[in-house]
């Protein structure tokens, strides 16, 4: 049964009944059905980690056979790449938020979003029939010759991924339609949020990077059932094609996880430090340079692969080159917080969070771009210290953070500040005991994916599994937090942080069905802290 529809009730209310959900256009419970699905997916991707962390406690068998900790491996990196961290900011904070902060009443193509929803979830449900169809152990960079050996589960996966990608496509294909043509009277490229700034650059990557991946995916699978030898070295083909092809999309995805989380971080400590954004101008370039870089790059991950000595030179020239913007973020965040009326609610201390991990992350990355240092680190666990830095001590604890702040606008309710800021320590002590270790670690030349690892490592390897165990105690903490303020959480205020961006000053909490009562005119920019309300 489906109530009568008025814009003067909330989104949440404003239709009722299972079905109601399940065939919304509304972009707002889009959104929050992505967030449901990326956060069941993380638990489940992060519990494989756990898993194979648990089984490194000693080199020798714990509880795991080879073959199962190669599964386990396998499916924690595609689960956490294609199922969360890829789609996790833009199709669930961004779905939600990107037309509140335009001030428009939905995204430009409505029933696109929900066909983007539907794909993800066929991905994903056939990605999980993987779990079933077979082994699946060859990575989740599915690299040929491994991914051309018929295993079902394999192909599986990649038909998932597939799809995966086409929901990414629409998703950036709305997100880059809606913000050129449904900006509110007075927003101006440059009154936008800085958040809808890397949205537009994160669309842009999605649009002209996903299909490079969709095409690598099909000339396996072709590979696969009808043996035309495009990447099998015994037909003739080259595996070395298939890296190139990866990497033109992944590096490019690189920056589709992270550049998102640089969004989220400039509304955080902008309302928490209650002053303009330094440099508004810079900020918001950069995150379109880092775009444009992103696609020149990709050899950087190839410097052992046999590639021309000049190739390499190219490509570790052009990627010192991806330093500049991202410093420029970090400099600018710092010297808003200079000054500041600093707030440190759970939402900020996730922003400074990032702020540490991600420099940490750029900074390891500046050194895996030099060729005679890469050389020793390549396929250490260096490299995955590295990673998880952008990937999880950046991107999932900007989104934490970005849940956290935003949480009041989507459900109407308040979290319990103690402890959220209880959980936000965990997550940071938990999370840099986990990898900074692994720095150390992979810089004494430890490899990455062993099943059996020296005893010399032994002892780094436990302090990384503590570190584990402390991260998922935080995680779990802010996540039931959150569901505790469904029912015991006060009510939330239109605006409790003080903000000036759209969806906080002229939005209900939570907003009404068509986000506002009336159309907002914008007659000031986005963080005018400093200057006075027209």
């Amino acid at each position: 049964m489906i109530a009568h529809v008025t814009n003067n009730i909330n989104y949440l209310k404003a239709k009722r009944g299972f079905m109601s959900w399940l065939v919304t256009v509304d972009h707002k419970r889009i959104g929050v059905m992505y967030l449901a699905s990326i956060l069941c997916f993380f638990i489940l991707g992060g519990s494989f980690a756990f898993m194979f962390r648990l089984e490194l406690w000693s080199p020798l068998k714990e509880f795991l056979t080879p073959d199962q900790y190669n599964q386990f491996f396998t499916l924690h990196g595609v689960i956490m790449v294609f199922l969360v961290v890829v789609p996790g900011i833009p199709a669930a904070l961004g779905n939600f938020i990107v037309p509140l902060q335009l001030g428009a009443k939905d995204l430009a193509f409505p029933k696109l979003n929900l066909t983007s929803l539907y794909l993800y979830w066929l991905g994903a449900i056939i990605a999980l029939y993987s779990l079933v169809a077979g082994h699946a152990d060859q990575g989740w960079t599915m690299y040929a010759p491994y991914s051309l050996s018929r295993n079902p589960a394999v192909l599986w996966m990649m038909i998932a991924a597939f799809f995966l990608g086409f929901s990414s496509i629409l998703t950036g294909l709305n997100f880059l339609v809606t913000i050129h043509n449904m900006r509110a009277p007075g927003m101006t490229f440059f009154r936008m949020p800085l958040f809808l700034w890397s949205m537009y650059a994160t669309a842009i990557m999605q649009i002209f990077a996903t299909p490079v991946l969709a095409i690598t995916l099909v000339l396996l699978l072709l590979e696969n059932f009808f043996g035309i030898g495009i990447f099998d070295p015994a037909l003739g083909g080259d595996p070395i094609l298939m890296q190139h092809f990866f990497w033109f999309y992944s590096h490019p995805a690189v920056y589709i996880i992270v550049v998102p989380g640089f969004g989220i971080t400039s509304e955080l400590i902008t309302a928490f430090s209650k002053k303009d954004i330094f440099g508004y101008n810079f900020v918001a370039y950069s995150s379109v340079a880092i775009a444009i870089i992103g696609f020149v790059v990709w050899g950087h991950h190839m410097f052992v692969a046999g590639q021309s000595e000049l190739a390499d030179f190219l490509f570790s020239f052009l990627t010192f080159f991806t330093a500049i913007p991202s410093a420029i973020k970090v400099f600018n965040w710092t010297a808003t917080l200079y000054k500041g009326s600093i707030e440190l609610k759970t939402p900020m201390l996730y922003a400074l969070q990032f702020l540490f991990n991600f420099t940490i992350g750029g900074l390891t990355g500046i050194i895996l771009s030099i060729l005679s240092v890469d050389i020793h680190l390549h396929d250490t666990y260096f490299v995955v210290s590295h990673f998880h830095y952008v990937a999880m001590g950046s991107t999932m604890i900007a989104f934490i953070g970005g849940i956290h702040y935003w949480w009041p606008k989507m459900t109407g309710k308040m979290y319990n500040e103690f402890w959220g800021r209880a959980a936000a320590i965990l997550v940071f002590v938990g999370f840099n005991v986990t990898f900074f270790v692994q720095l150390v670690m992979g810089s004494q030349g430890s490899p990455r994916r062993y099943y059996h690892y020296m005893n010399e490592f032994q002892i780094y390897h436990q302090i990384s599994t503590i570190g584990v165990i402390i991260l998922a105690t935080g995680l779990f903490m802010a996540l039931f937090n959150l569901l505790a303020s469904l029912k015991f959480g006060a009510t939330a205020p239109k605006n409790p942080w003080g903000a000036r961006t759209l969806e906080w000053e002229e939005a209900d909490s939570p907003p009404v069905l068509y986000n506002f009562t009336k159309t907002p005119v914008v007659t000031h920019g986005p963080y005018a802290f400093d200057t006075e309300k027209a």
